[in-house]
C-alpha cells in the first residue's frame, strides 16, 4: 500500500499527513514529489513551503493520477491532498480527480467523507 500525501517541493515533511508519511511510510526528507519509500509525495505547497495556486496543485494531481495508471500493480491510499495545510477545497480536488478518472488501484481514505 502506497500512502499518498500532500507535500511541499522542498520535501520538508514536518506536519500533517507529510509528517505521518515520514514517520510511518518511509517518505524521505528532501523528496517533495513522487514515489518515496511506501508513500507518494504529491506537491500542494511550493519550495520553502510557499502556497501553490490550485492550478499548480491540479497539475500535481494529474501527474499522480497518470503515475497510478502507469503502475497498476501498486495500490495507492489517497488522502484529501491539498485540503489541510495547503488550504484548498475538497470539492476542487475531487473535481480534478473525477475529470482525470481514478484507476481501480487508487483507494480513498475515510477522511474524504464530510458531514
Amino acid at each position: 500500500m502506497i500512502f499518498v500525501f500532500g507535500s511541499n517541493l522542498s520535501g520538508i515533511h514536518g506536519a500533517g499527513a507529510a509528517k505521518y508519511a515520514l514517520e510511518k511510510h518511509g517518505a524521505e526528507w528532501g523528496v517533495g514529489e513522487g514515489l518515496t519509500g511506501q508513500s507518494y509525495a504529491l506537491p500542494t505547497k511550493g519550495l520553502n513551503i510557499v502556497d501553490m495556486t490550485f492550478d499548480e496543485v491540479d497539475e500535481s494531481i494529474v501527474t499522480f493520477v497518470n503515475f497510478a495508471k502507469d503502475n497498476p500493480t501498486l495500490t495507492f491510499h489517497l488522502t484529501p491532498v491539498g485540503c489541510g495545510l495547503a488550504g484548498h477545497r475538497k470539492s476542487d480536488v475531487w473535481n480534478t480527480l473525477k475529470r482525470e478518472g481514478l484507476s481501480s488501484n487508487v483507494l480513498l481514505t475515510s477522511t474524504w467523507v464530510t458531514d
